[in-house]
């Protein structure tokens, strides 16, 4: 099955501004507004039952990147900014940058379930830990933890999550425009990060992934990588189809990966997604929060794990 769609490639270089100077820490930035982001989300997590508990607060450990959280409080300073000139952060944009890492969080743990996963994060899964029923609970208490922290921000007309997300992001500012490149941004940086996780899954080791790698394929998922090399490999056809589910189809199809372009193509493409983003969140007023999230799209196409 594939998961992966518009396969033109391009190259971009976002590394610096146009007058030369590196963009600002985005993470040293962010941090700023999410200190004791783990500790409030614990808050949220009002359990009583002692294993259940422990269940639901297993990876708000401060061991993840919180790359979610961080694009969230950047922007709303960013679009603060571009608005009205406001430096100040509000306690709803904040609260959103909580509620997207806890939804986030409650997807890895049924997302560990659905793929019988052993290790995340360098440590054993909640469902290798505790059992798959009780994983799939401990994702259910924290997306209802999140659903009643979005209830609280006080909007009852939303349609869906993600518009919550960007309505509430950029509360106080009601140009369209803004909203749509907020909306870009995130789209156009998050199928970036898909994509290098596509490639990583061929490139780097378990260790320092922290999750076994070649997984993709023993899902008998087809992504950028696979499908790219099946330009050059039509042979790969047969094993996309049966989804990899013969002995060996997992082997050969990542030796066929790793002798095409196919790594390079994906890559590629993840640069002309970051581009695009660049290009959007250009659009809005300079300041170190806007490019900080320039910055963040050059660390998605640079990070190793």
């Amino acid at each position: 099955m594939s998961r992966f769609h518009h396969m033109t490639p391009a190259v971009c270089c976002c590394s610096k501004t146009q007058s030369g100077e590196k963009y600002t820490d985005p993470f040293k930035l962010g941090w700023r507004d999410l200190k004791g982001l783990y500790e409030d989300i614990r808050k949220e997590l009002l359990i009583s039952t002692t294993e259940l508990k422990e269940m639901s607060e297993y990876y708000f450990d401060g061991k993840g990147k919180a790359f979610r959280p961080i694009i969230v409080v950047l922007m709303a300073r960013a679009c603060n900014i571009h608005h009205n000139n406001s430096r100040d952060m509000q306690a709803s944009q904040r609260s959103i940058a909580l509620i997207a890492e806890m939804i986030h969080t409650a997807s890895l743990v049924h997302d560990d379930v659905i793929d019988d996963a052993s290790s995340r994060r360098g440590k054993h899964t909640v469902n290798k830990i505790w059992g798959e029923k009780k994983a799939v609970l401990a994702g259910d208490l924290i997306l209802s933890a999140a659903s009643i922290a979005l209830a609280r921000i006080g909007n009852t007309t939303v349609i869906s999550i993600l518009t919550q997300v960007i309505e509430d992001l950029v509360r106080g500012c009601p140009d369209p425009m803004v909203h749509e490149i907020a909306y870009q941004y995130g789209k156009n940086v998050g199928i970036a990060f898909q994509l290098i996780d596509d490639v990583l899954d061929f490139t780097s080791c378990s260790d320092q992934m922290g999750k076994p790698t070649s997984a993709d394929l023993k899902l008998g998922l087809a992504t950028g990588p696979v499908l790219f090399a099946c330009q050059q490999f039509p042979e790969m056809n047969a094993m996309i189809m049966r989804r990899f589910s013969l002995p060996g189809d997992v082997d050969r199809a990542r030796q066929y990966v790793l002798q095409s372009d196919g790594v390079q193509q994906t890559t590629y493409l993840a640069q002309r997604y970051c581009h695009e983003a660049v290009r959007e969140i250009s659009k809005l007023r300079p300041s170190p929060e806007r490019d900080a999230l320039i910055q963040l799209s050059e660390i998605v196409l640079t990070r190793d794990k």
